[in-house]
């Protein structure tokens, strides 16, 4: 039997205080919890718990991202498993669930409830009522993922109330997605069982659903950050606020993850305790959870900071065991056998072709760092009867091929990219994960869409005769490369597209969303232009 002591100053987010004292520890767990002087300055915490993200955004397995969040005092994550099951159905849900229980991290996967997230779209797995029951009985499975589909609750769709129904029948709760949606429709989205929502971007809307009952978390992801926004909401409504990143790039993940929020938080004045409440008691509560308490009984999830206010994390411990000390994680890395399916063959610069047609066009804006986008309408630049890219005015073309079967290109116009030359694709494109990419010629489109299609996914850059991919063979989405690699990779991509004119703080993960149709306004799927205020498909031209 393993036994050991740690002493320090107690961190105790369900008592609201802080006390000098020690914890005994006997084979993982918390077996006493002792008041006393102890002469530690150091402070010991529930190990941190992000509640709410999509492990496959980092472009690593489970077992990697583990490696990488326990340096930071991460324990645990509420992970939203939607895009390998958007690529390989509950195949991919499992896979996800096998690969974090190869290493010590608490990883409390959901059942999705939207695959595919819209019928607008082609996905390569189709989660119904059925596939949803079969997860929500799984031991591994504690709530239902994010409701995207806001139509479906509101109008009562006989395939979405079931799936609420069987959430209700197992006793898990059940997340939202429901951007802009407030008063009325808000209070009918919450009756329907629906208790968290991380899609809020102004501070009335979050204050609105909290008055109707929702838990709102507040997300400062790679693209979406709204953390400065929605932060008075941690004094506000300390019992219904959580921290989560939804999702999170290997090099940020390298620099930071919940711990960058708690500190942040302490050094606006936010009060410590509620502050790391929103990171380890109350997503314990919400999910029911069996981390993020720190009291007897409990397993020896913890970690030890200097102080509050620099919040340098200098060990984290996971069931009593030491995973990560001074910056260095301690977990081993796990070998594992990719999962894939990817079936596009390549496209040629005739694919992305579109006829010259009278009028102005729908134009994609995209917003740094938002998951939302304007519609803006203008007249496109004519060559040789075609419309075609413009870079002078920023108005490039973006595409969207389907990689699951053979089918004709989808194609647009969008601006906020500012390529002056070449191109970047992807096959993470949520939530269908097709292929996405955005070009300055069609040229460079057809070579950076044909590299990830050669690598069976990946992202990719393409200036001139330079081309560069970082593979990600599992589902298209995930490499099994080690955290530092992948970092590395990344960043090397993420500069050279910035070379080629993006203004953008994260190229590849804002255009991932580009093709995500239940954020409004105007997005691309492989199957068109898509309307999110009306929820339908639309033309590119106007006339």
């Amino acid at each position: 039997m393993k036994k050991f002591s740690i002493s320090g100053n107690i961190v105790d987010p369900v008592g609201e205080r802080i006390f000098p004292g020690t914890l005994f520890i006997q084979d993982g767990v918390i077996t006493e919890i002792r008041e006393e002087m102890t002469g530690e300055s150091r402070y010991i915490l529930p190990g941190l718990i992000d509640a709410h993200i999509h492990i496959e955004s980092s472009m690593l397995i489970p077992s990697e991202f583990a490696r990488a969040a326990v340096i930071h005092g991460t324990v645990a994550t509420v992970s939203d498993p939607h895009e390998i099951a958007n690529v390989l159905g509950t195949e991919g849900v499992r896979f996800m669930i096998r690969n974090g229980k190869k290493v010590p991290f608490h990883f409390y996967f959901g059942a999705p409830s939207c695959v595919p997230a819209t019928p607008f779209e082609t996905a390569g797995g189709n989660l119904g009522v059925e596939e949803t029951e079969e997860l929500l009985q799984m031991d591994e499975i504690w709530y239902l993922s994010e409701m995207m589909n806001v139509p479906g609750v509101l109008f009562k769709d006989p395939a979405v109330m079931a799936k609420l129904d069987l959430a209700r029948k197992y006793g898990k709760p059940v997340d939202g997605h429901a951007p802009g949606v407030t008063g009325k429709q808000a209070s009918e989205y919450y009756a329907a069982g629906i208790s968290t929502d991380h899609e809020c971007f102004t501070l009335e809307e979050a204050v609105d659903k909290i008055r109707r009952g929702m838990h709102i978390l507040i997300r400062e992801g790679s693209a979406a950050r709204n953390f400065e926004t929605l932060c008075p909401l941690i004094n506000e409504y300390p019992d219904q606020v959580m921290f989560c990143s939804d999702d999170k790039h290997p090099d940020d993940l390298l620099r930071g993850h919940m711990n960058e929020l708690v500190k942040r938080s302490i050094r606006k004045g936010f009060n410590p305790l509620k502050v790391i409440r929103c990171c380890t008691l109350n997503p314990a509560r919400h999910y029911h959870l069996d981390t993020g308490m720190l009291q007897k009984g409990d397993p020896a999830d913890l970690i030890l900071v200097d102080t509050l206010e620099n919040f340098n994390v200098n060990a984290t411990y996971i069931r009593g065991e030491k995973v990560a000390e001074n910056g260095k994680s301690l977990i081993a890395g796990i070998d594992e056998e990719p999962v894939n399916q990817f079936n596009a063959h390549p496209v040629t610069e005739k694919d992305f072709y579109i006829e010259d047609h009278p009028g102005n066009i729908r134009v994609i804006q995209a917003l740094d760092g938002q998951l939302i986008t304007k519609e803006i309408q203008t007249k496109p630049r004519i060559v040789n009867d075609e419309m075609t890219n413009d870079t002078k005015r920023d108005i490039l073309k973006i595409v969207v091929i389907n990689r699951y079967k053979d089918a004709l290109p989808a194609k647009g116009f969008i601006t906020g990219f500012g390529l002056k030359h070449g191109a970047i694709a992807s096959s993470v494109a949520h939530d269908s994960h097709n292929v996405i990419a955005i070009g300055a010629d069609d040229k460079s489109l057809t070579n950076a869409v044909n590299l990830v299609i050669k690598n069976k996914g990946g992202i990719a850059v393409v200036n001139g005769n330079d081309s560069e991919i970082l593979p990600l063979p599992v589902a298209g989405i995930m490499s099994t490369r080690d955290v530092f690699t992948v970092a590395r990779m990344y960043e090397n991509l993420d500069q050279k597209a910035k070379e080629l004119g993006c203004p953008l703080k994260s190229p590849f993960m804002t255009m991932s969303f580009m093709a995500l149709l239940v954020i409004p306004e105007l997005k691309l799927s492989d199957k068109g232009l898509f309307d999110g205020r009306k929820f339908e498909l639309t033309t590119l031209c106007t006339e």
